[in-house]
């Protein structure tokens, strides 16, 4: 177990992860609220709430767990990201030979 200076500055270090993954979820929720935002005060709120932990081990339980949330959230996005990429990737210029056609679905030359 570390000591007291070493845990806040791996909360710390933790929170900062945090808000910069928050960064790459651009789009809006069914509110019309940035998901960026919603998740930098979901994750604001939670640590508010635990800002006031003493067991050391608790506490270390807590970093471990969040970092571990947060590589399995960047992961999945990173995963997802290149599904999309590759399914975009695969059906560009697959129109059963009649040409492209633009959002209208009027052909585009």
């Amino acid at each position: 177990v570390y000591g007291a200076a070493a845990r806040r500055s791996e909360a710390l270090s933790l929170y900062r992860s945090i808000l910069r993954s928050c960064r790459v979820f651009y789009w809006e929720n069914e509110q019309g609220e940035p998901w960026s935002r919603v998740l930098r005060e979901s994750a604001r709120k939670e640590f508010e709430q635990c800002r006031h932990e003493i067991d050391p081990l608790e506490i270390a339980r807590m970093i471990v767990v969040g970092h571990n949330c947060v590589a399995e959230t960047e992961k999945r996005f990173t995963d997802m990201e290149e599904s999309m990429k590759a399914h975009i990737a695969s059906t560009r210029g697959q129109t059963g030979g009649a040409g492209r056609t633009g959002h209208d679905g009027k052909r585009v030359r």
